[in-house]
């Protein structure tokens, strides 16, 4: 039955009556026949040789076996096939005409027996990847190491406190801050504002006494202490970033004001209003006894109710 071309849905029939119909069409990608049709029969679908067909007619198909017969044929499995569309053949579908529906080829033995061929993928993938490891390392190295670098823990002076001349108002400090990417040495303008708190201020700004400051390995590395007047906030904002101002407010007198969405802060860095998640930012302040003012430039993330130090 080598010109055989049944379609599929059609009903199929043993001797012993009607037993089901056609799901799939099975060709032989070297023969360019068709081998096998799929019956789908009592719930199970069975692959049955084109050798038991005694006649194909428009809608059914009678076979030389009977129903038990087709019950011990093997089991149809949908992952060991393609269809004609997924696996180019040629001359298959000349030859081979389908309807409706596709075609299916058995998969090929090789690529079945290495999972699917994706085996063979990976495993070039890997090797690709452990030959050009060595070139690529020394890049990412050096395009990484600034994400990973320690802290910087510099004390870093920023001006004197003759520039304030009167306690509880905000003055700005502007600075350049030296510093190393991956290769270059840079320089960049940062500011910060200092405070001279009244003790009613400083019992604000140190609600539970004095402030420790830790590296990245969690060690203390220096401890405001609440009885020093100076307090520094970062020039960042805790709500984006952006940079504040000290300004005089109609109804809050002097307060600290963020211009990108109106948050405000009075001279101990408490949110008076606005969408800050958190007060200013204190950093690490030492004053010389020649009034020399020394931060550590600590950065923490915008948005974030708790401090999580990134810089």
């Amino acid at each position: 039955m080598a010109s055989v071309q049944p379609k599929i849905k059609s009903k199929v029939r043993c001797v012993d009556g009607e037993i089901g119909e056609i799901v799939h069409v099975i060709a032989d990608p070297i023969s360019l026949e068709v081998s096998h049709i799929v019956v789908r029969a009592n719930g199970t679908q069975r692959q049955v040789p084109v050798a038991t067909i005694a006649a194909v007619r428009d809608d059914s198909v009678e076979l030389l076996c009977n129903a038990a017969q087709v019950s011990g044929f093997p089991e149809h499995k949908p992952e060991d096939f393609l269809t004609s569309k997924q696996v180019e053949i040629p001359h298959l579908e000349n030859k081979v005409h389908v309807e409706p529906g596709d075609l299916l080829v058995p998969f090929p033995v090789l690529e079945k027996s290495c999972a699917r061929r994706n085996f063979f993928t990976g495993f070039i993938h890997v090797i690709g990847a452990l030959i050009g490891l060595p070139l690529v390392w020394p890049v990412l190295r050096f395009i990484m190491a600034p994400m990973y670098a320690p802290y910087d823990n510099r004390w870093i002076k920023i001006g004197n406190i003759s520039k304030i001349k009167t306690e509880d108002v905000g003055v700005q400090f502007i600075f350049k801050k030296s510093f190393k990417d991956s290769v270059l040495q840079r320089e960049e303008d940062k500011n910060h504002w200092v405070v001279k708190a009244t003790p009613e201020t400083l019992k604000k700004v140190y609600p539970q006494g004095d402030i420790s400051f830790t590296d990245e390995k969690g060690e203390v590395i220096w401890v405001n202490k609440q009885t020093i007047p100076y307090v520094a906030f970062a020039g960042k904002c805790p709500h984006l970033g952006c940079g504040f101002k000290w300004r005089t407010h109609k109804k809050l007198g002097q307060v600290f004001l963020c211009p990108c969405h109106l948050s405000i802060y009075d001279n101990s860095g408490k949110v008076l209003d606005g969408p800050a998640p958190r007060p200013l930012d204190v950093l690490p302040i030492k004053v010389s006894a020649t009034g020399e003012i020394e931060i550590i430039d600590v950065e923490y993330k915008s948005g974030k109710k708790e401090l999580v130090r990134i810089a």
